[in-house]
């Protein structure tokens, strides 16, 4: 087992391009990923990765053997998940991934409750506003708001997402506020960005269809719960899910603007990579979290107990 152990933290090192990246995505410190390394290159005597202080690459046989394993620990896994299918009780690890304000108020607080009914699974879950990679990250199942563009992965669309433009009450009384699509090109839009993103643009429902404006501001951000935050603090016209917002429209905290042609909804769903044989510990999870999500992104008024910042705990699922 320890041998096996050591290819995951081989794998998912060279995946992960980093020795302490892909110990910390297997659990492991710096110090013990690097041991897992050690091991395997002592008992195949032979050097597997060329590390300066900012990249890591395989050796030639280090490639050799990063092919090879991948191969068999799929193997291993399909096997597994044909045992626990025939057993009727999932096993393993779900490696999970969603947005950060969707995976903190949705997801998060689902997974004591699918572990405490499925003891033998572990999920680990992984929160982060930038796309990922779900091949290349080893990413099980990952939530998704808004347009997916891979389509060799499997798609299960839980909901449509409503979005709002959103400002503070200081911010329009100092810039006033956009009556047309138009004048929002003289405002300062709080903007969700990455690394080597496209142009940015928002799209909002026109009378006479979509209407897609270049908008711009001082500063951006890959994290979206702070766009809300900057809104709140006055800073600028904010694009945002409105069940995020919702309960600080409720309060006067932020006033919605351009109600006759919001931003287009997002998508709400879950994606999982193509698999001849699913594991049943991640048709359980799936099906488990497009029950109970059902509903949870639609913009209904928020419930009178919920305060901004707290964690949503979302419905129990139907009974089956």
């Amino acid at each position: 087992m320890s041998y096996l152990e050591s290819l995951r933290v081989f794998v998912r090192v060279v995946e992960l391009g980093s020795i302490t990246a892909g110990g910390r995505d297997m659990r492991l410190s710096p110090a013990a990923s690097s041991a897992r390394i050690r091991d395997l290159e002592n008992r195949y005597g032979a050097r597997l990765l060329n590390r300066t202080t900012r990249t890591l690459t395989t050796t030639e046989i280090g490639q050799v053997l990063y092919d090879n394993a991948r191969r068999v620990l799929a193997a291993l896994d399909e096997a597994e998940a044909a045992v626990a299918a025939v057993s009727g009780t999932p096993q393993g690890i779900v490696r999970a991934a969603a947005p950060l304000v969707v995976g903190r108020r949705l997801v998060a607080p689902l997974v004591p409750r699918f572990t405490a009914d499925n003891p033998e699974v572990q999920v680990r879950l992984r929160l982060t506003d930038r796309a990922v990679n779900i091949v290349e990250e080893g990413i099980d199942v990952a939530f998704y708001l808004g347009q997916p563009e891979d389509s060799t992965l499997i798609r299960r669309k839980i909901d449509d997402c409503p979005r709002v433009l959103v400002a503070a009450p200081d911010y329009l009384a100092r810039h006033g506020t956009p009556l047309l699509p138009e004048d929002l090109k003289r405002h300062n839009c709080l903007l969700l960005r990455f690394p080597r993103s496209p142009e940015y643009y928002w799209v909002l429902e026109g009378p006479a269809g979509p209407i897609k404006l270049m908008v711009a501001g001082r500063f951006d951000t890959d994290n979206g719960a702070v766009l809300t935050d900057w809104a709140l603090d006055g800073a600028g016209v904010a694009n945002r899910p409105r069940y995020e917002v919702a309960a600080d429209i409720a309060a006067g905290r932020l006033v919605e603007l351009l109600p006759e042609t919001p931003p287009t909804a997002a998508e709400f769903g879950i994606l999982t990579p193509h698999r001849e044989l699913q594991d049943p510990k991640l048709r359980r999870f799936i099906d488990f979290a497009a029950r109970a999500l059902k509903g949870a992104v639609t913009g209904a008024p928020p419930r009178a107990a919920e305060q901004r910042g707290t964690p949503v705990t979302p419905p129990p699922p139907p009974e089956s």
